[in-house]
């Protein structure tokens, strides 16, 4: 990319907006147009299901601010309907285009509908953007009876913690045998302790069998017979990838968009791919294409994206992050690094704190309010899950130089670290020769 090129960036999330951070940080001065789908400019996604549903910001206050000038031409409001790679054209609703001379995708993803749910009905929502935010304290205004949240997932559980904390009842339905299940038994466990000590009622191992509708409440009949009466109920049965208008264009969209270890789509020079909807092999686990829905991912492939584009597909570099994500749930902390979901065996690593253990190899952690032990998982399994050489290419690209290039971003990632590891610690790291990962084989 050089001077006077326009660089199309088609998604309005975080993983965009550090994209297009990155691309002035590194000196690009042509043209960035941003389309959103959303009426909004960039907002922090985490708050819908926490400090925005229970008031205690206003959504302006939950927006995205640059770390430098953008100077970008926003499109807001406005959904791309079809990519057209040949002739370098994305397609706008009322027959307009927007040609490019590079495209970054990072479109996100939309929350699964349940089948059989009366969609039609303003009482049952999903919890995805602002305006579902704002729609589920409309619908939690209009009566202050129950409240019901199907799905046992992070955003379900956030959700589920957040309308105690406005005092509201609220039962959790989920279809695994204890929430957050995929964590391992003893976050599993810890979970449902806090759940139980603040009241919030669980009905797990079991879903909805019937929808009743009523002109003052929703009832759901459960499989385990029970019958649940709701003023409001949120859907959060996971999620979509946004690449259904990206049909006939050439490109892979089987669950994401296809990816090279660059973030190149496959099959397209022009094209990188960003946040939730990049499926691209993370070389540090292996080579198997793979999506991570995290914030801090958003984050950092956003920046990786623009990175790759300006250097060019046969110069740019792998990406090969450390997947990191957190989650408060009442008053303790939930932390993940690495991929716990590749994992087929769990080991104690220390107290409160799960590993995740694939083909004898430590692939992942997860800790329950354990901060400090934390910094010491994530420093090893950085060192268990190396970088591959060589990283960047043998011969190094003649335009742009990123010597000297602006660094803003690397504040930004600074300060997702320390919101990471950060946190007042509640248990003490245990002595090296004490660490059961020495048990584990490095694999």
């Amino acid at each position: 990319m050089s001077d006077g090129d326009r660089i199309v960036i088609v998604g309005a999330g975080v993983a965009g907006f550090r994209s297009a951070e990155r691309l002035r940080e590194l000196g690009f001065d042509g043209e960035i147009v941003l389309v959103g789908d959303e009426p909004r400019k960039p907002y922090h996604r985490p708050m819908v299901s926490k400090e925005l549903i229970t008031g205690g910001v206003k959504p302006v206050a939950a927006s995205l601010d640059p770390y430098l000038d953008l100077d970008v031409h926003w499109r807001l409001g406005t959904r791309a309907t079809w990519l057209d790679t040949r002739e370098r054209t994305v397609h706008l609703p009322g027959g307009e285009s927007l040609w490019y001379d590079g495209l970054i995708l990072a479109t996100g993803v939309h929350p699964r509908h349940l089948p059989g749910s009366p969609r039609h009905d303003p009482r049952v929502r999903v919890l995805r953007t602002v305006e579902d935010s704002l729609a589920v304290r409309r619908a939690l205004g209009n009566s202050n009876k129950s409240v019901v949240v199907i799905g046992s997932g992070l955003i379900g559980n956030e959700f589920a913690a957040s309308m105690r904390y406005m005092g509201r009842d609220v039962t959790l339905i989920g279809h695994a045998k204890a929430p957050l299940h995929r964590f391992g038994e003893r976050i599993a466990n810890a979970l449902t302790k806090e759940h139980q000590h603040h009241r919030a009622k669980l009905a797990m191992n079991t879903e909805v069998r019937n929808w009743i509708t009523t002109k003052e409440t929703v009832g759901l009949h459960l499989t385990n017979n029970q019958f649940l009466v709701a003023s409001c109920v949120v859907l959060s049965i996971g999620s979509v990838p946004a690449v259904d208008w990206l049909r006939g264009s050439g490109l892979t969209i089987d669950d994401g968009v296809l990816c090279e270890s660059t973030l190149f789509a496959v099959g397209a020079d022009d094209v990188v791919v960003a946040g939730d909807i990049a499926k691209w092999p993370n070389l540090r686990i292996d080579e198997t294409p793979r999506r991570v829905e995290h914030w801090m991912n958003g984050v950092e492939s956003g920046r990786a994206a623009a990175e790759s584009l300006m250097l060019g597909r046969g110069n740019a570099r792998p990406y090969t992050p450390l997947p990191r994500a957190w989650s408060s749930l009442y008053d303790a902390r939930l932390q993940t690094v690495g991929m716990p979901s590749l994992g087929k065996d769990t080991i104690e690593l220390s107290d409160g704190v799960t590993g995740f253990v694939r083909d004898g190899r430590l692939i992942g952690a997860a800790g329950w309010d354990r901060p400090k032990a934390m910094i010491h998982w994530t420093a090893e399994l950085d060192r268990r899950l190396p970088v591959p050489e060589p990283v960047f290419p043998t011969s190094a690209p003649a335009e742009p130089s990123f010597a000297g290039a602006a660094s803003i971003g690397e504040d930004i990632l600074a300060s997702f670290e320390r919101d990471f590891l950060s946190e007042t610690p509640t248990a003490a790291v245990p002595a090296q020769e004490e660490m059961p990962w020495a048990r584990v084989p490095a694999g």
